[in-house]
This record gives structure tokens, C-alpha cells and sequence, in this order.
């Protein structure tokens, strides 16, 4: 997700695959910062991902050894609610989580309608940016 609201990349994984696998797949034209929450840690993801110019910012867990982090990048962590607020209109406006589908082509298909019915929503929920 952008900054304005906006869908960069979506991924359909099987329930038991991990969160972090399919990141390098969807970030291919991302350039500058990825945030994420704790639960996407991993200093082999930050590597690969730094090696493609992306900077990954995490939250820290509790037995982490403390790293620094700019005043910028607390920020929009704690702006993490915004994307629960995404996933929160995809799931009940555009009714993305009907789970009895007859069929993998109506999955998609109401998958594919839910998306882009969110994609021309006028008021999508962004971040508010201040552009210097």
C-alpha cells in the first residue's frame, strides 16, 4: 500500500505458507522505504531487500537487542492501523472474505471484483504526507 491508499502488489499464498516468503516477489517496483510489523523480522529479508534499494523497517520484538530508529520511520509504524483499515474494507465493503465458493474461478473472480472495486474507491485511507 501507498501512501495514499493505493494497492501496490497482491499475492495469493496457500494458508500455511510464511508471510515474509512472497515479499520479494511483490516489492519488484518499490523503491525507498517497506514497512512492517514485528511479525516480518527476518535479517535475511532485510538483506535481500536492501541489496534492490529498499530500506525495510520493522518494530523491534522483546528480546531484540535495541537498534535505532529515526523520529520518521516511529511514525509510520505506528501508522500500521491504516493497512488493519484496508484489510478491514476489502474483507466487509467489497466482501472479499465469502469463503463458499463453488469454484477457484469464483474465488477469483470476487477476488478480482473486490480489488478493484477498492481501486476506484474515492476515499481510500491514507497517510497524510506533508510534501516539502
Amino acid at each position: 500500500m501507498n501512501d495514499e491508499g493505493g494497492l501496490l502488489a497482491v499475492k495469493v499464498t496457500a494458508g500455511n505458507v510464511d508471510d515474509r516468503q512472497p515479499i520479494l516477489d511483490m516489492v519488484d517496483n518499490v523503491t525507498g522505504s517497506l514497512y512492517a510489523d514485528k511479525g516480518y523480522v527476518s535479517a535475511n529479508l532485510k538483506a535481500e531487500l536492501a541489496e534492490q534499494g529498499i530500506d525495510f523497517i520493522t518494530g523491534q520484538r522483546s528480546n531484540m537487542k535495541r537498534q535505532p530508529i529515526s523520529s520518521w520511520d516511529r511514525a509510520m509504524l505506528s501508522k500500521r492501523f491504516i493497512i488493519e483499515t484496508v484489510f478491514d474494507q476489502l474483507k466487509n465493503m467489497a466482501q472479499i472474505d465469502h469463503t463458499r465458493h463453488r469454484s477457484c474461478i469464483s474465488f477469483m473472480v470476487n477476488l478480482m471484483a473486490g480489488l478493484i472495486a477498492y481501486t476506484f474507491q474515492t476515499k481510500k485511507p491514507s497517510i497524510k504526507v506533508t510534501r516539502l
